[in-house]
């Protein structure tokens, strides 16, 4: 499924919490030119509302979330 999806950077938070997975996100994606994509993930419960409150507030896309065995991961394209 995500085999569609071209990631050009990843960011494992796995193992932080609140808000360090968002603070090295953006730390993260500011090293990125508009329109690449991070793969983040995170086993921060909170971050399945996090992301996309990030994503809506800088105007990045959150091209897709995925739950599995305990890690979030997330596919964000910069804006």
């Amino acid at each position: 499924m995500t085999d569609e999806i071209k990631v050009d950077k990843t960011l494992d938070c796995t193992g932080l919490l609140c808000p360090m997975p968002v603070v090295k996100t953006k730390l993260a994606i500011d090293e990125l030119a508009p329109g690449q994509v991070l793969k983040v993930i995170s086993t921060d419960k909170g971050a399945k509302k996090d992301f996309p409150s990030y994503c809506a507030e800088t105007g990045h896309t959150l091209l897709k979330a995925v739950e599995d065995k305990g890690a979030f991961i997330f596919f964000i394209k910069r804006a």
